[in-house]
């Protein structure tokens, strides 16, 4: 039987952070972006907004300074093992996301097969973004049926790992959610909760929910 793997990247995958922050804080803008942040958790901003103020903060970004970012972002441990081991099983992995598309497509190159995010202008950004492929939390869900749809699958075969407020759209429709490093409203809402830094202990508990084997070890090959 196949899976889908959802994987939030802000906070989730990206440990204690967003891409958003590592940016700024290459680009010498870290106070200027954590203002804009404050803003969008209050809900004064909403993602549309926070993407048009993205493009005019980072306006001229290179492409070389992006991949110096995401090389060097705090990546949390045992992720290449993780979507690994999905591949070898014969299952696929996801990664949804507001962030860039520009960042977050990388996550490819570390075997993530379908990374969906906010579609922003070309690098260096001389243009403004079209609101339109700009994600928002509910988009997730969307997301997620179109690609579990493809891949022939019902919801209870699909299992989320999130850590915040975008994803509480994502986490109501599901039965197999990780709430990972989480805030309290997601922990809530979560089946199983996993605080640490090691993707492979989320990933274990999310196989044991979808009656997985139980093999403490990733690539065990059962399940």
């Amino acid at each position: 039987m196949s899976r889908l793997h959802v994987f939030d990247m802000d906070g989730t995958l990206l440990r204690g952070t967003t891409a958003g922050l590592e940016i700024a804080r290459r680009l010498g803008c870290l106070p200027e972006l954590v203002r804009l942040e404050a803003a969008f958790a209050a809900g004064a901003v909403d993602t549309r907004g926070f993407a048009s103020e993205l493009c005019g903060l980072w306006r001229g970004l290179a492409a070389e300074t992006v991949a110096g970012v995401f090389a060097g972002a705090p990546w949390i441990g045992g992720l290449a093992e993780v979507v690994a081991d999905i591949r070898e099983r014969g299952e696929h992995s996801a990664v949804i996301t507001m962030s860039p598309d520009f960042f977050a497509g990388r996550l490819t190159a570390l075997g993530v097969d379908q990374v969906v995010a906010s579609g922003f202008p070309p690098l260096p950004l001389r243009t403004a973004p079209d609101p339109a492929r700009i994600l928002t939390p509910a988009d997730k869900v969307l997301v997620m049926d179109r690609i579990r749809t493809a891949l022939g699958l019902d919801r209870d075969s699909c299992v989320a790992y999130g850590d915040s407020g975008s994803d509480i759209p994502l986490f109501l429709e599901l039965t197999h959610t990780v709430a990972v490093n989480a805030g309290s409203a997601l922990r809530r809402l979560a089946r199983h909760r996993y605080d640490g830094d090691d993707l492979r202990g989320a990933y274990q508990a999310a196989r044991t929910s979808m009656g997985c084997c139980q093999c403490a070890a990733v690539g065990c090959g059962h399940g």
